[in-house]
């Protein structure tokens, strides 16, 4: 197996320390080459595992290969994507909140249904000590791809 391959295996390893630095890896290379997009499918199905840690590391890789996403896959399961933007675990809603900016950067195409979705989430759902970190991150998304969208 591959180098890459055996980092994105490393992904749901136990070891959550160890399946971060296989993350960080992998989006290092995203940008600078289309390697890790060969596993895009991999990407996808994490977005359903039981495990939030898993999940978000999915969300991050999905965004990091938004660039090269030639096959307009990120098209096909964007509505699976922005799910995740009320994620049951806030800390997994907030890790997709963050990332959507890059790929509407990318895929600005997509840049309406991102801001729809952020513009109607519902962060009253989580813990009132959640709530204002989670508004504070939609507000940032929406400006972030709200100004790259003038710039188009």
């Amino acid at each position: 197996m591959d180098k890459i391959g055996e980092l994105v295996n490393g992904l749901k390893n136990q070891d959550h320390n160890y399946a971060y630095q296989c993350l960080k890896q992998l989006e290092e290379e995203c940008g600078s080459s289309d390697a890790v997009y060969s596993y895009f499918e991999v990407f996808t199905e994490m977005l359903h595992d039981p495990n939030s840690y898993v999940r978000t590391r999915g969300i991050s890789l999905i965004a990091a290969n938004a660039k090269w996403d030639s096959d307009n896959r990120i098209d096909e399961i964007i509505d699976e994507l922005l799910m995740h933007v009320m994620d049951e675990k806030p800390v997994t809603a907030r890790q997709c909140i963050k990332v959507l900016p890059q790929i509407a950067a990318s895929k600005y195409h997509l840049a309406e249904c991102i801001i729809d979705a952020l513009e109607t989430a519902n962060p009253q759902r989580y813990k009132s000590s959640m709530q204002p970190l989670i508004c504070k991150d939609i507000q940032n998304a929406l400006e972030s791809i709200k100004r790259d969208q003038r710039e188009i």
